[in-house]
């Protein structure tokens, strides 16, 4: 099977985890069909290479380009796909974003009678003026997402808050048409510690912007007793978020540890007893999953996979710092418990939530679209 795979940048090389897991969803489809990523801003250059077998064509306009200048990176990704469909032809379209690379994977698909994929990725349904965050918060953003919506055959959400989040947007995507698949670990990297965790001891792993809600995960802190918090990412609330620890007088129990390798995460993950994830929105929440298979359960908001999958941990209301910390105590003081829902998070993710499987179920969906 020919794969065409539209994503907004993509690893410059195989040592570059720029979204760490379309590179392994990408490196587990090579295995067994030829796949052609189109990369529409990332790498910064223009190239075609390999990465593990699969060969990816860079436009490298970078983010920067905006206004009209997106129509001319339009035309250029049609005009490319066109071409790589003459060469050898693609046999499906799969948009990981129902942005403009949904749009473009839309009207080539219609063009050369390709079938289409758009997977929701991430803020594409959701608009949050306060947060400065979504999509949906200019009518121009709203309209490409329905061109990617409407113009694919199947569309692709990670969990059923995302596949909600269509309906709430004010787009009418039949039942039918849309599945819901989430992205899958690399249960190969992410895997257990075999020394035992700290037991009082939480991790949160994400970048350090409004959206992510780490204020909230803050004031839950400042509830409880004889706990510790490693803050893994990077990003403009930083300042804000360490005066916040210092006003709220947990300064001590929190560490801001920064941006760490992809490959060094199963370390930290494996040295918690429970990952906690305070986010306004997720279309997935990876880092959920990632935990999990380390065998750690998460303490989660009601936005994103765990609502879906109660085995991966709990979730309280968005925005709710009692709720929170109620859990976070609750689990902490009742070890059987936590144990019990590590073992269930550690199986789910090895079980149902690979990369593997995740490329099995997209490969049925093309199938099926072949049929």
């Amino acid at each position: 099977m020919n794969i065409g795979i539209l994503l907004p940048g993509f690893s410059s090389d195989e040592d570059d985890w720029a979204i760490p897991v379309q590179q392994n969803l990408v490196r587990e489809m090579a295995r067994h069909d030829e796949v052609r990523v189109i990369a529409l801003r990332y790498p910064h250059r223009r190239d075609c290479y390999s990465v593990y077998g699969a060969t990816v064509y860079s436009i490298g306009v970078g983010a920067w380009v905006r206004g009209w200048g997106r129509l001319a990176l339009w035309w250029e990704a049609i005009h490319l796909i066109r071409r790589l469909h003459k060469e050898k032809p693609f046999d499906v379209l799969h948009s990981m974003w129902a942005d403009e690379t949904g749009l473009i994977a839309a009207w080539a698909g219609r063009l050369l009678n390709i079938p289409v994929i758009v997977s929701i990725a991430g803020g594409e349904l959701v608009g949050f003026n306060e947060l400065d965050y979504g999509l949906q918060r200019s009518a121009f953003s709203r309209w490409t997402v329905g061109q990617a919506l409407y113009g694919a055959d199947r569309v692709i959400a990670a969990c059923s808050y995302a596949k909600g989040l269509i309906a709430q947007a004010g787009y009418h995507i039949s039942e039918e048409a849309v599945r819901i698949i989430p992205l899958g670990v690399d249960a190969d990297v992410f895997v257990p510690s075999k020394v035992p965790i700290a037991p009082n001891h939480l991790i949160h792993a994400a970048s350090l912007v409004s959206v992510k809600d780490q204020a909230t995960l803050l004031r839950a802190i400042a509830h409880l007793d004889n706990v510790t918090l490693d803050i893994v990412g990077e990003g403009p609330e930083r300042e804000k978020l360490m005066a916040l620890a210092v006003e709220l007088g947990i300064s001590k129990k929190v560490n801001f540890v920064g941006n760490i390798p992809h490959l060094a995460m199963p370390s930290f993950y494996q040295r918690a007893a429970l990952h906690v994830l305070t986010s306004r929105h997720e279309g997935l929440g990876m880092v959920t999953l990632e935990a999990a298979a380390c065998g750690i359960p998460t303490v989660s908001t009601a936005v994103g996979i765990v609502p879906d999958s109660p085995e991966l941990g709990v979730s309280v209301p968005v925005g709710d710092d009692a709720a929170l910390a109620t859990e976070i105590r609750y689990l902490l003081g009742q070890p059987e418990r936590r144990a019990a829902l590590a073992k269930s998070a550690y199986t789910l993710a090895h079980e149902k939530f690979s990369i593997q499987q995740t490329a099995q179920n997209f490969r049925e969906v093309y199938e099926k679209l072949q049929a």
